[in-house]
């Protein structure tokens, strides 16, 4: 059974940082891509970031230059470096990952339970 589970989220002031991880085990075989969205209160959720399997990388237009996604493919694992924080940066921040079990097998969608991020202004 696959699992992921972030951490890392907590309170700060705005324009501090905080360093978000989220680590994928269990029975995997690829994971092809993995993702960052967050979700304030009251709005729907949204992409923030996303990396692929060949190393590419994607952004938001709001936290382009303030945040950055990276991996450790070897620990399955990877992480939101947030800068320049912002109040409207708080939110639960989730990690979504592509993934496949099996050899050959289709990929599924995995979700983790989420970590709260507050920036206080």
């Amino acid at each position: 059974q696959v699992q992921l589970v972030e951490s890392g989220g907590g309170l700060v002031q705005a324009g501090g940082s905080l360093r978000l991880s989220c680590a994928a085990s269990g029975s995997i075989f690829r994971i092809y891509a993995m993702r960052w969205y967050r979700q304030a209160p009251g709005k729907q959720r949204e992409l923030v970031a996303a990396t692929a399997s060949g190393g590419s990388s994607d952004y938001a237009d709001s936290v382009k230059g303030r945040f950055t996604i990276s991996a450790d493919n070897a620990k399955n694992t990877i992480y939101l470096q947030m800068n320049s924080l912002k109040p409207e940066d708080t939110g639960v921040y989730y990690c979504n990952a592509d993934l496949s079990e099996v050899f050959a097998g289709i990929p599924k969608s995995y979700w983790g339970q989420g970590t709260q991020v507050t920036v206080s202004s």
